[in-house]
């Protein structure tokens, strides 16, 4: 935030009231970016819906939401902040379109009033947990008419079997991965009371056919049929690979069963992947194998936020903040595929480019062509030697400011305790 204040010419201490404190709507602009989304024409049909979570490391645990809890981006648990996101793809052209930050539930314990009271959570929040928090999101989308044709999620969220019944119920395609070591039927299992020949009558019911399959099995069953197929063209060529889809019956904790797709992805390399969709039973396999690799995407759209959009370069403590980071990410990722998606339709590829360079596909406008195309449009102001000597002083007194503020508070405490 201080260095957004010093490259616009404004008071530090002004950007901080506006990001931690004033009070303007968050939502409003991450509903306008969902609104124009929905006003491209191009965009009308076909898009997917990706939900996936982000972790960013934390220093303390007084920033709100931060606890020990899995980093992917780490790979280990440590002191971290999770936001749970959704991000729109249509072709190539992605963006975030909508989130909201996990909040561990230690952090509702009654011990820790003080301390939500203190970040600025609202007393109404509950605790809810990162699936919930992404299934509310994309039926909120829904109850708007934003037009979306599927959901895909990583297997955290596809093995939660409530969670895709209940987009099934809400009319919701999905194409959810699950682990690899999943139980499935082949055919309908039959749920009943066994019938015990010695004790006691059973009374609880169970699943009484024969153990099913892990899905990993099924990738060397005998009736299990793969087709290579090119799904799109990459940058490094064409993305292709190995499908095959079968249907097949899922046991839910309530012993409810459901018949599903499986689709299993073998890449060039034999690993393979799985996911369960509700798909209609008649579709075709490209287009199961089709949903099945759009999730590379909600990759790229954390990538781009953290690494392009100063996602993760956020340092404050209130919940405020971080919701209006949120919406400002959102709207600068959104500036970005509209660019992209304008530049498109402006200006049509010479075809005899194809052949100059022998190619099928030509690329489109990346992230830093459009941020070396804005700083030409608008060129940020340099510092001056002065103004850079001035700078570093101004941020050795503040590390001398913090530093002595750390020290007085732990002397006060330990004063209290002696």
């Amino acid at each position: 935030m201080a260095n957004i204040a010093r490259k616009s010419q404004q008071s530090d201490q002004n950007m901080q009231h506006f990001m931690s404190q004033s009070p303007w709507d968050w939502r409003g602009p991450i509903e306008q970016v969902q609104a124009e989304i929905q006003a491209r024409p191009e965009l009308q049909s076909g898009g997917m819906i990706l939900l996936d979570e982000s972790a960013d490391e934390k220093a303390g645990t007084k920033t709100v939401g931060a606890g020990r809890q899995y980093n992917g981006r780490l790979g280990k648990v440590d002191i971290s902040q999770v936001g749970v996101f959704l991000s729109f793809v249509k072709g190539p052209f992605w963006s975030w379109i909508d989130g909201d930050l996990y909040l561990p539930q230690h952090w509702f314990r009654d011990g820790y009033a003080d301390a939500r009271a203190a970040v600025g959570v609202p007393e109404e929040r509950p605790f809810q947990t990162k699936v919930e928090l992404g299934l509310a999101m994309i039926l909120e989308l829904q109850a708007r008419d934003f037009a979306f044709e599927a959901v895909a999620c990583d297997s955290f969220y596809g093995q939660d079997d409530a969670f895709r019944d209940q987009l099934d119920a809400a009319g919701i395609e999905y194409m959810a991965d699950i682990p690899s070591d999943r139980r499935i039927y082949l055919s309908q299992p039959e749920i009943g009371l066994p019938k015990n020949k010695r004790g006691k009558k059973a009374t609880q019911p169970r699943v009484l056919s024969p153990l099913g399959y892990r899905v990993s099995d099924l990738r060397h069953h005998r009736d299990t049929v793969w087709h290579t197929l090119t799904i799109r063209p990459t940058e490094r060529g064409h993305l292709t690979a190995d499908f095959a889809a079968r249907r097949v019956w899922v046991v839910r904790q309530d012993l409810t069963v459901k018949e599903e797709w499986l689709v299993i992805r073998r890449d060039t390399q034999g690993k393979c992947s799985y996911s369960l969709s509700n798909a209609a039973p008649q579709v075709s396999l490209e287009h199961l194998a089709q949903r099945k690799c759009c999730r590379y995407f909600i990759e790229r759209c954390n990538q781009d936020a953290k690494s392009d959009l100063g996602w993760d370069e956020l340092q404050a403590t209130k919940f405020r903040a971080w919701q209006h980071h949120l919406s400002l990410t959102i709207l600068a990722a959104w500036f970005i595929a509209e660019t992209k998606l304008d530049w498109q339709r402006d200006h049509a590829h010479d075809p005899g480019l194809l052949e100059h360079y022998q190619v099928d596909v030509l690329p489109n406008l990346s992230m830093a062509n459009v941020r070396e195309l804005l700083r030409a449009a608008l060129p940020l102001p340099q510092l001056s030697t002065e103004e850079a000597a001035l700078l570093v002083v101004e941020h050795l007194e503040r590390r001398v400011r913090s530093r002595k503020s750390r020290l007085k508070r732990r002397n006060s405490r330990s004063r209290a305790e002696t």
